[in-house]
């Protein structure tokens, strides 16, 4: 799995840092999203996936790697 974000995108709802703030953080400047790790661990996945569905500014975009060739903005 690799993350990327689109902080041109985010409007700060902050639903990633609630949902994965392993994964996730907000900027204290601006409130715009913040990636802590493109690569989360096994036990993060979970998390990220849903943070990315649940970004109402689909600004988070999920890669599956190793052949499952799953990529969208938002997970949705």
């Amino acid at each position: 799995m690799h993350l990327s974000i689109d902080r041109d995108r985010c409007i700060g709802a902050g639903m990633c840092a609630l949902t994965a703030p392993e994964v996730f953080d907000q900027d204290a400047e601006d409130g715009l999203v913040l990636l802590r790790t493109a690569a989360p661990s096994p036990g993060q996945r979970a998390g990220a996936r849903l943070a990315a569905g649940l970004c109402p500014a689909a600004a988070l975009t999920v890669t599956e790697q190793e052949g499952t060739g799953s990529s969208s903005p938002g997970e949705r």
